[in-house]
């Protein structure tokens, strides 16, 4: 897995933030660092995470309450709004229309003529 600091990572983060609290009521930072690595996103850290939520927030994606944690000092929980929904579906499709692309054109550069993945043989 590529290092979670390519610019690749970084660029999808925010999909992948979006995509992870969809399915859920809210959720706080350490529980969408641990799906996303449960999901092979690893080495993801707070120090991009906070950052990209931040801007998710600014954004009207997602919205912010504060709740107990437990057992220790109170957390902050994410929870994605209708926007952030929408956002979710706009950039689901320009992502599928993007790695398309990009394996399109990666697979032009194999001497069989076929992408990368696909074997007949």
């Amino acid at each position: 897995m590529p290092d979670a600091h390519t610019p690749w990572t970084r660029a999808a983060l925010p999909l992948c933030l979006l995509g992870t609290l969809n399915g859920e009521e809210k959720s706080y930072g350490y529980a969408l660092l641990t799906r996303l690595a449960d999901a092979g996103l690893h080495g993801i850290r707070a120090a991009t995470l906070y950052p990209a939520l931040a801007r998710l927030e600014e954004e009207g994606a997602v919205e912010v309450e504060w709740g107990a944690g437990e057992g220790g000092p109170g957390r902050k929980y994410y929870r994605i709004t209708e926007e952030g929904r929408a956002r979710l579906r706009r950039d689901q499709a320009a992502w599928g229309d993007f790695t398309r692309t990009v394996a399109s054109l990666l697979g032009k550069g194999d001497d069989s003529g076929q992408a990368a993945d696909d074997t007949d043989a």
